[in-house]
């Protein structure tokens, strides 16, 4: 790389004190770091008393400034000011011994001056734009390996705890997780979680508060607040579900939240709870738009032993397969008996049948099966057998012979 020539100066004061003399005047001006304008003021220097132009490797040397503008926190429009500040600053402060009283001279100086601005402003912000992109993609990658880590729970404890403190999490509080995924089809959730970041903020604070996006669905992490007098405020999943219809109303969600847990772990259980709920209401409820994590306790006890339920479903509810037509009628029978509080008149309108309908069908249930809903522990067999039934998908999908 050849050396670059500094430009004469004044005898009195050597031949770079003018230079620095504006390259600190400007500095101070812009509130920036003098380094910035080392590399940037020969060329000015050079563009001014010789007329000539930076050339490439010299350009590369600016947009290295750039890009270290960037990574110390100098943002865009103040470099620029930097520079455009120490050009007019050098113009104003070229030695006697580089004026010329020819205007031709002058004016071919001033223009090469504007060239080199133009020419160095130019690799300035490109070598800024390039290092902030370097730093976006850094600190995505830093902010999905930190939210994987924290919703699966089994990374180390103080390490997590550290990682947290520069996105504002404080993992010694509670907090509660939601999720929310599309209904319909998949698509892009990344604009919706930008959206509903804003009005998390909005209404949680900036503190505590994290949005992200998991397997194709918007995840998000608020405090737990202690409960206060007067009335009750909307649950998380419900706020949420609002919240998303007004800004893509285009879209339908459905979210489900889980409950508050205490410190780093308990982040990964909330989230679970939540992520479990979601997934039971898409088999169990299709339409609900809100489901929390409470609501679904029982189911959640049920899955933890497949095997179990399996053997329930099939001894409880297997004779129903011999009635003409399948079981279907009978399991939905039963289903809305116990949703509607065992009042079979309620269940009959929820089933669009007579009561005499129903009543028949809970006869027939228990002639096959030989569990009576009017017993208490025949009901719990029964109920308990439905729900199975519901999370395995039977009669839909066969029960595995074993687990």
């Amino acid at each position: 790389m050849p050396a670059r020539r500094r430009p004469p100066g004044p005898p009195d004061t050597g031949p770079e004190a003018w230079l620095d003399a504006v390259g600190a005047a400007a500095a101070k001006e812009a509130r920036a770091p003098l380094e910035l304008l080392s590399d940037y003021l020969p060329l000015l220097a050079d563009a001014a008393v010789a007329g000539r132009r930076p050339e490439p490797w010299e350009l590369d040397a600016v947009r290295e400034l750039g890009r270290r503008a960037a990574a110390e926190g100098v943002g865009a429009r103040r470099a620029v000011d930097l520079y455009l500040s120490a050009a007019w600053r050098l113009w104003r402060a070229l030695p006697v011994d580089g004026r010329s009283s020819d205007p031709e001279k002058v004016r071919r100086s001033a223009e090469a001056v504007l060239r080199c601005v133009d020419d160095a402003v130019g690799a300035l912000v490109a070598g800024h734009q390039a290092e902030r992109q370097d730093l976006i993609r850094h600190e995505e990658s830093l902010r999905r390996e930190f939210v994987d880590d924290l919703l699966r729970g089994d990374a180390d404890v103080a390490q997590m705890v550290l990682r947290a403190e520069p996105f504002g999490i404080d993992l010694g509080k509670s907090h509660r997780v939601a999720i929310a995924g599309l209904r319909d089809a998949d698509g892009d959730v990344g604009r919706s979680a930008i959206l509903l970041e804003r009005a998390v903020v909005d209404r949680f604070g900036d503190r505590d508060v994290l949005v992200a996006t998991k397997d194709g669905r918007v995840v998000v992490v608020v405090p737990s607040r202690p409960p206060s007098p007067g009335p009750a405020e909307p649950e998380l999943g419900a706020v949420l579900q609002a919240e998303l219809a007004r800004l893509d109303p285009a879209r339908r969600w459905r979210v489900a939240a889980g409950r508050p847990f205490p410190g780093a772990y308990g982040v990964a259980r909330s989230y679970e709870e939540a992520r479990e709920a979601l997934e039971f209401a898409e088999r169990l409820d299709p339409e609900a738009d809100v489901v929390g994590s409470r609501e679904l306790l029982v189911y959640r006890l049920l899955g933890r032993d497949q095997a179990a339920i399996i053997d329930l479903v099939r001894d409880v509810l297997g004779p129903l397969e011999a009635v003409r037509g399948g079981p279907e009628p009978l399991l939905q029978t039963l289903y809305q008996y116990f949703a509607a509080g065992e009042v079979a008149t309620e269940a009959a309108r929820r089933l669009h049948v007579s009561v005499r309908t129903v009543t028949y069908r809970l006869a027939r249930i228990r002639q096959l099966t030989g569990y009576s809903v009017a017993q208490p522990q025949d009901r719990f067999a029964l109920q308990a057998a439905v729900l199975g039934a519901r999370l395995l998908d039977w009669p839909a999908r066969e029960l595995p012979v074993e687990v």
